[in-house]
């Protein structure tokens, strides 16, 4: 059974930061391109950041180029999402989500929680 699951959502105040987590279990993560996804409230979900099997290519939407940085770590079967300068509007449940081609889409997590408020 395939299963993705986010950890490190929260509250923070605006500027902060904060480190997502995914653990992978149930299929070759190495083989997976992997991605983040997100959902702000009243708004449809959009791409956020993924990352190619091989860790050489990322990619990010625009919105949050230069603020966040996705990788991840193979032999512990884990994507991370570090965000940095976080603004309001970063509010949303984040996604993370694996598959075969780009932007990955076939498997997601429950989502966890960011609120970006003073």
């Amino acid at each position: 059974e395939v299963q993705l699951v986010e950890s490190g959502g929260g509250l923070v105040q605006p500027g902060g930061s904060l480190r997502l987590s995914c653990v992978a279990s149930g299929f070759t993560f190495s083989s997976y391109i992997m991605g983040w996804f997100r959902q702000p409230p009243g708004k449809e979900r959009e791409f956020v950041a993924a990352i190619r099997q091989n860790s050489g290519n990322t990619y990010y939407a625009d919105s949050v180029k230069g603020r966040f940085t996705i990788s991840r770590n193979s032999a512990e079967n884990t994507m991370y999402l570090q965000m940095n300068s976080l603004k309001p509007e970063d509010t949303a449940v984040y996604y993370c989500t694996g598959g075969s081609t780009y932007p990955p889409q076939k498997h997601w997590g429950q989502g966890t929680q960011v609120t970006v408020s003073s």
